[in-house]
């Protein structure tokens, strides 16, 4: 498995492109502000063609460069339909406190052409890849994480956690569409053990701001996990 990730200069969003080691195609994720270019010079660098770009949620610092990259290229982009309505306005759906701040971009948002949602968690299989969309709640309506299973035994588990997951901590609920019961629940989905059918320690998490981490790693020392352990 091909992983490629980077940084967004403003408010820090990782952005990721994943390919299977031998294949041409990739998916990008979270594509934020300040990264159009920066997708484009890495995708010529690995000489990849992108097939869809996967979005965990909503906000604009996931979604912003997805409106030139989408002018460029003919590409599809994935979202859980209940966030769907953030694309008609994605400065106004963050709430007075943050809209202000990133109210400049306004003029260069272009909605995508081709989205296409889903509901709840489902199977995705794009560019080679076998992935599954896993509905998370509580960030915004429609947060998602992207799992995907290793390949073999030589590669781990990902999972792209967005804004729901970080190293150490969790993602915030008290902008427009956040919710602390929908949350604590899906946190405790999160939390479950490998061994009652929770995702596997060993997964990597991949999350949408700061440095990776795993679920084992998460369970043990993040006190928003280790507190709901059963």
């Amino acid at each position: 498995m091909l992983l490629l990730s980077f940084t967004g200069p403003i408010l820090g969003t990782n952005c990721y492109i994943v390919a299977t080691d031998d294949g041409r195609e990739c998916v990008v994720v979270d594509p934020g502000i300040g990264l159009d270019e920066r997708v484009d010079e890495v995708l010529a660098e690995y000489d990849l063609d992108p097939v869809a770009a996967l979005v965990t949620h909503g906000h604009i610092d996931h979604t912003f460069a997805l409106a030139q990259l989408c002018q460029r290229r003919d590409l599809p982009v994935y979202v859980h339909e209940a966030d769907l309505y953030r694309f008609d306005d994605p400065i106004r759906t963050l709430g007075p406190d943050l809209a202000p701040m990133l109210a400049g971009l306004a003029d260069d948002w272009t909605r995508p052409p081709d989205i296409r949602t889903f509901a709840d968690s489902t199977p995705l299989h794009l560019a080679g890849i076998e992935l599954h969309a896993l509905f998370a709640p509580g960030h915004t309506e429609g947060s998602t994480l992207y799992f995907v299973p290793r390949q073999d035994e030589t590669t781990a588990n990902l999972c792209f956690t967005g804004d729901v997951l970080f190293a150490g901590t969790i993602g915030r609920t008290d902008l427009p569409g956040g919710d602390d019961a929908l949350m604590r629940h899906t946190l405790g989905e999160l939390a479950r053990p490998e061994s009652a059918g929770g995702l596997p320690d060993a997964t990597t998490v991949l999350p949408g701001h700061g440095e990776p981490s795993t679920f084992g790693q998460e369970r043990a020392t993040n006190p928003y996990l280790r507190d709901l352990r059963p």
